[in-house]
């Protein structure tokens, strides 16, 4: 069988009904080749140097691990000459990277988490880079972008995926036509298509959540999560096996593979948070990807996708993955008021 290259499928992708702007086109294969640069950089691990973290902290006031600074270091460079972006923003910087004067200009937004996982890191556990695309706003046109820009709901990206640095390195991506993954052919350096329209099972028997903080729940997480653990002789009706690898690309790589609900909820430690995932970088992006493939995302009362952030780095709870049971834990929201 023929095997199927990251460029060749965008070209298909451009040439098909959806009619991919060549100018994404372009851009998504640009942010593939700087995530096989952090993948090496990854794989190098001890010999390059690159584990430990750093005396400096981001914006979010979480200590860097010296591969965060790396791989935002990355991306900014590979992605800044090209001439397809407005302007970027990460994760691990306070506002909008403008691109410098002596390059060209484009009309699209490129948000990211450079490594999501971070905590990972140097115990040689899968983690991974979040991106998204936006079209910069019509009247952003001749001025410069502002961080207000970037503020628009998850329903207007373009593009979303993630590249998971685990056993073998994937890209995993969507411009709105179904979920597709890529696999890094090491030898020949090029990402291969290796997965076609990938669709996560209405119902699971996998929820993915941090235990330990169960007693800081909402009662409705609380409910839910308790059922689960109830097993057959529960409400359920069914056993249920608990997964958590602290690194949500990880975690929704599993559930785009077999299923599952992956929770990260509100936290009564933080009241006045609504969670602790980042909206635009983390949450948005993979929302995107799961209802591409047939799941669900809400924040416990609204789609995530629908949400109007206010500020760059807003936090949100996150409800994901098999369409059935996050409806479910969306209901017992809606019931607790």
């Amino acid at each position: 069988m023929k095997r199927k290259t990251l460029t060749q499928f965008l070209i298909e992708q451009q040439r098909g009904s959806a009619a991919l702007p060549a100018e994404v086109r372009l851009l998504i294969e640009i942010v593939a080749r700087a995530c096989k640069a952090i993948g090496h950089a990854v794989g190098k691990g001890a010999l390059g140097g690159v584990l430990g973290s750093l005396e400096s902290e981001n914006v979010q006031g979480e200590v860097q691990k010296k591969l965060d600074v790396l791989s935002n270091e990355i991306l900014l460079e590979a992605n800044e000459w090209g001439g397809q972006l407005a302007a970027m923003a990460s994760e691990e910087m306070e506002t909008v990277h403008l691109i410098p004067t002596h390059y060209p200009k484009g009309e699209y937004l490129l948000l990211f988490d450079p490594l999501d996982g971070s905590s990972n890191i140097d115990v040689n556990v899968s983690i991974g880079t979040i991106f998204s695309v936006l079209r910069a706003p019509a009247e952003a046109r001749g001025r410069e972008i502002t961080e207000q820009d970037f503020l628009q709901p998850g329903t207007q990206q373009v593009v979303a995926g993630y590249a998971l640095y685990g056993p073998q390195t994937m890209l995993i991506l969507t411009v709105g036509t179904g979920v597709f993954g890529f696999t890094l052919d090491r030898e020949l350096g090029s990402w291969v298509l290796t997965q076609e329209n990938i669709r996560i099972p209405a119902d699971t028997k996998e929820f993915a959540i941090n235990m330990s903080n169960m007693r800081h729940w909402a009662p409705p997480v609380r409910r839910y999560v308790e059922e689960c653990l109830a097993g057959k002789t529960g409400p359920r009706g069914k056993d249920f096996n608990m997964r958590w690898i602290a690194s949500m690309v990880a975690d929704v790589h599993r559930i785009l593979n077999r299923g599952g609900i992956f929770m990260y909820p509100w936290d009564a430690r933080e009241p006045t948070k609504p969670g602790k995932l980042r909206l635009m970088y983390e949450a948005n992006p993979m929302s995107m990807l799961v209802e591409q493939a047939g799941g669900a995302s809400t924040n416990g009362l609204q789609r995530i996708l629908d949400i109007e952030p206010a500020a760059l780095h807003e936090r949100v709870s996150v409800i994901l993955g098999s369409k059935n049971e996050v409806d479910l834990v969306t209901k017992y929201h809606h019931e607790a008021g």
